[in-house]
């Protein structure tokens, strides 16, 4: 498990699957229904990605994202 501290390591994290998986990023954006601009800005960590858009990505790609409350309250 890796901790997700900004879109960086999302975008590394996305990358790293995408290619393990043998997916392309024309490939990926298909199956989201988004743009291949899209995910190359998504896997290089551009701050301002939807996350509602990276979110269907992680779908995709079979990933899970957590959250961790450090108060212990979730």
């Amino acid at each position: 498990m890796k901790q997700v501290k900004d879109m960086e390591t999302l975008g590394s994290i996305i990358r790293q699957v995408r290619k393990s998986q043998g997916v392309t990023q024309e490939q990926l954006a298909a199956a989201c229904g988004l743009g291949r601009r899209f995910i190359v800005e998504l896997e290089g960590g551009k701050a301002t990605s939807h996350l509602g858009k990276a979110m269907a990505v992680l779908v995709a790609l079979g990933i899970s994202l957590y959250a961790d409350d450090r108060k212990g309250d979730l």
